[in-house]
């Protein structure tokens, strides 16, 4: 076997749980590259066939268990406590010809034997690298007095050991990724910037006007924590409505643990609640709204966001939301700091006459066409040829 003939193996894509990952192997099996995706559900994933998906339905049946019987912070740490019998199961079905695409601490195993054996391994970063993941939400939960950490102890640990020894190259979504991973030393030639496809069919502006008695309406469409900078959020509103007496929120109500002590004290705000929606429905309530706000502390690329502009509303979001990538200051929303509600509120401020006229909306993403699978998949491919890993460019 040739040199150029290992480089060019084929692909096994390994996560526990369906993730952004299924793109990857959605892409890897149109070409024909992919030897099998590898998942601990009892279904695959779409646009893979059987014969080349592995299902390991006990692992997310104990997950499924421990989210019933457990608190939040307990059953996601009992579900990263089974990544090692994860990563040994994937890790007796590997040959010596596979590169292999995984997440922080998935299949630490895995990565080390495909290296061992002349493979390449890939990290899908849908965050910032584990240690500005971790310094700044611990900084966070500090903060706040939060009794638990933002994540379990031993994924951390076992992300940090992927990450220092056992990874050639980084997926990443986002500036705010790649900055992360190149300011911990990693490479620029070792990143591959792959933005994840984002569904955007029932995101559209409204092709109404926008009716004149409605009063400003502010939204965000993500669940509610420290890692979502809620309590910067609400403080912000706080002041938006100083100067915009009828002014309301709309938000979801998903709220996480880090921040259930914190949202009673905001009681005197005029805010509309939701449960979570599906996309048609989602997609009127955000064309019910007019600014978009997002103060998250860490995010690889923030859908919420997209969807939002795609619908026709400024977004105004924190420079670690990924979706900064997308925003021309004035011009379809605003990048402000992170921790900051008076850069939130001011934001927010300077774009209440312009949303409040009755022009017809427009999208507000430049280019919607780069959340397309399709787009997704060139760039991924392409990348991965002139790494020389495969022999095609598409």
């Amino acid at each position: 076997m040739t040199r150029n003939d290992r480089q060019q193996g084929h692909f096994v894509v390994a996560t526990p749980g369906r993730s952004v990952c299924d793109n990857y192997a959605r892409a890897l099996e149109r070409i024909g590259k992919l030897r099998f995706i590898a998942l601990g559900t009892r279904r695959g994933t779409a646009g893979v066939p059987p014969e080349h998906t592995r299902l390991n339905p006990w692992i997310g049946l104990k997950t499924f268990v421990a989210a019933k019987v457990l608190s939040p912070f307990a059953a996601e740490s009992f579900r990263f406590g089974l990544l090692p019998e994860f990563d040994r199961w994937v890790r007796r079905q590997l040959t010596a010809q596979d590169h292999i695409i995984s997440s922080f601490g998935y299949a630490n195993e895995c990565f080390k034997f495909v290296r061992a054996h002349g493979g390449k391994t890939f990290v899908d970063a849908g965050n910032s690298h584990i240690e500005n993941f971790w310094e700044t939400l611990s900084e966070e939960h500090s903060r706040w007095n939060c009794p638990t950490p933002p994540v379990a102890l031993h994924w951390v640990a076992r992300a940090k050991e992927m990450l220092a020894g056992h990874t050639d190259f980084v997926l990443s979504p986002s500036s705010h990724v790649t900055n992360s991973f190149l300011a911990r030393g990693f490479k620029p030639e070792q990143i591959l910037k792959n933005v994840y496809p984002v569904d955007l069919t029932c995101f559209r502006p409204s092709k109404e006007e926008r009716p004149k008695d409605r009063p400003l309406t502010v939204i965000s469409t993500s669940s509610l924590s420290l890692r979502k900078g809620t309590p910067y959020l609400l403080e912000a509103f706080r002041i938006v409505r100083k100067s915009i007496r009828n002014a309301r929120l709309l938000l979801t109500q998903i709220v996480e643990n880090s921040v259930k002590n914190i949202i009673p004290k905001y009681s005197d705000l005029d805010i509309e609640w939701s449960p979570g929606l599906p996309h048609r429905q989602l997609a009127e309530r955000l064309r019910d709204a007019d600014i978009f706000v997002l103060p998250s502390l860490e995010e690889g690329l923030a859908r919420t966001a997209i969807e939002a502009m795609a619908c026709g509303l400024p977004a105004i979001v924190t420079p670690n939301t990924g979706a900064n990538d997308w925003i021309n200051s004035g011009q379809n929303g605003e990048v402000v700091p992170i921790r900051d509600a008076s850069a939130l509120a001011d934001a927010i401020l300077k774009w209440a006459d312009r949303v409040r006229s009755p022009e017809p909306r427009h999208s507000m993403l430049p280019s919607p066409q780069e959340f397309s699978f399709a787009h997704f998949k060139r760039c991924f491919l392409n990348q991965l040829y002139d790494k020389d890993l495969i022999d095609e460019r598409h």
